[in-house]
Parts: C-alpha cells; structure tokens; sequence
C-alpha cells in the first residue's frame, strides 16, 4: 500500500513539472514590433538589385549623395548609383557604410523626416513663396512638389555637410505667372519645381556654390553670373555651374 501511494505521488509530481516545464521549451521570442513612421515606413532591407516603390521613396532621402557632379535618378531601381548613395549616406552620418538599407539606416532617415516626408530642417513653404496648389509651373501640380521635396532633401545632406547650420531659403517654385513677375528666364527651372534661391546666412554665397557640387545640384549660379550676385541658385537640370566670382 505504501509502495502504491508513493508511486502514486511519484506520477503525479512529474506530470506536474511536466505541465509547468512544457509551455517554455515550445514558446518563441517575441518578433520585434514593427516600425511605424508618420510619413513612410520600410518593411524589408533593400539592397543592390531591389525595385519598386520603397527603393524609390529610399533614393528620395538619398538624393544628396550622389558624389561631386552626379545625380542620382529616382526611378525605383537599386543599381549602383543607388548603393553609392546609401553608403556616403551611412557614412555621412557614422553608420555601417555596406550601401546596404537596413535597420539603422531607415532609423536615422525616420530621424530626419517629418511626418509631411519633408527632412526636418526645410519645409514645403520654403520651396513655395508663389501659391499654394503648386498649379501653374511646366509640370502637373503633383509633378512639381514631389521635385521640391526631392531638392529638400539634397538641401538636408548640403546642410549636414556644412556643420549643419542653417540654410537660407528664399524661394523655389514659381508658375508661370509669378516667374514673369520677377523677371524669370522663360523656362526657369523654378517653373519645374527642383530650384531654391539661397541666402548668403552664416555660411556665405560662395562656400554655398561649391558645397553644392557634391548633393546632386546639375545646376548652381552664384556671385558673377548675371543676376546672381545676391543669392545662390541650385536647381536640377543639365549640368550648369557658374559662379566665377567664387572660382565656379
């Protein structure tokens, strides 16, 4: 009777272990939560050979890398232009710099845009002094602001490569009529919606042209060109570079 009993408490003290122990040798960690963003938020890790819109929306925020002289097109393609941009990107700002777009990447670019997918130091007003719709340019309204926020960003990475101090903006886009106002050259990049007038600010005209060259600005004029001497001009475009008295 004894031996029963105890054979009894036996079975009953690991069947007991056995429904404690069960549950955590079959759980699995927890998947981190999600990132959410105000504006955009990336799902996988992109690198060379991707496509589509989350490549697209990535070479939006890279635009300012693309080298002295080059452009990088925004065409949805993560080809080798692309992964040089994400890696002075990386760089430019102290990350693994494998041109790969991963989780630290995307959380300093969540860092620096706002939930307008503007970066956080220019705002869409600045790039439009003329109306409010963004109608009456060369392009669809649409067409016109999505250039204007690819030139904030190449702003964003001029700023951060000069000590990030502030950038004067005093214009961008201008329809038609507003650029007949202000006396503008009729097919002014201004009416396409990818040009900004800056001030001298704390920076001054000149170190404003040339840092220029290197955040895919086709198009910089300053001091010495006609009408330039009271502000620096960068746009896209075909490559135009003329600020002589600043040596460009």
């Amino acid at each position: 009777m004894k031996t029963r009993l105890a054979g009894a408490t036996a079975a009953l003290v690991a069947g007991a272990v056995a429904s404690f122990v069960a549950p955590v040798a079959v759980s699995s960690p927890a998947a981190p939560a999600p990132t959410a963003d105000g504006c955009y938020s990336w799902s996988k890790t992109l690198s060379e050979g991707a496509s589509g819109d989350d490549v697209r929306n990535l070479q939006i925020r890279v635009a300012g890398y693309p080298g002295s002289g080059g452009s990088l097109a925004i065409d949805g393609v993560f080809g080798p232009g692309t992964k040089d941009a994400v890696v002075r990107f990386q760089q430019a700002y102290g990350l693994p710099a494998d041109g790969v777009a991963g989780e630290s990447t995307f959380a300093k670019i969540y860092e620096l845009q706002d939930d307008d997918c503007s970066p956080v130091n220019f705002d869409y007003s600045e790039l439009n002094t003329c109306n409010s719709d963004w109608s009456g340019g060369k392009l669809s309204a649409d067409e016109a602001k999505a250039n204007a926020l690819v030139t904030m960003w190449k702003l964003q990475a001029m700023r951060h490569a000069m000590g990030d101090a502030a950038i004067q903006v005093n214009g961008g886009f201008r329809s038609v009529s507003c650029n007949d106002s202000v006396g503008g050259a009729p097919n002014s990049r201004h009416l396409y919606g990818d040009a900004a007038d800056l001030g001298a600010g704390s920076q001054g005209f000149c170190a404003l042209a040339l840092q220029a060259r290197d955040h895919g600005f086709g198009e910089i004029l300053g001091p010495g060109y006609p009408g330039h001497d009271d502000h620096v001009h960068v746009a896209g475009g075909a490559d135009t570079w003329s600020a002589p008295d600043c040596g460009l």
